[in-house]
């Protein structure tokens, strides 16, 4: 894993086709811009393991999926 230290504005581009930019930073929260082709999937990490939860066979409990998410 590459850690990299940016600040508001300020962008890393991946593969030459996509961009992660620092758009908002306050409250304790980093909002990131991201541009990149139609093609790619840009999911949120909770959504990816939502999902591999649902597709396998123990299914969490929906205060559990609420509590995530919050």
């Amino acid at each position: 894993m590459l850690v990299l230290s940016r600040k508001l504005d300020e962008a890393i581009h991946i593969n030459g086709n996509i961009k992660i930019k620092v758009v908002n930073i306050g409250g304790g929260r980093v909002r990131l811009g991201i541009e990149a082709p139609a093609d790619v999937r840009i999911i949120r990490g909770e959504i990816d393991e939502w999902s591999e939860l649902a597709s396998s066979d123990v299914q969490p409990a929906k205060q559990d999926l609420v509590a995530a998410a919050t």
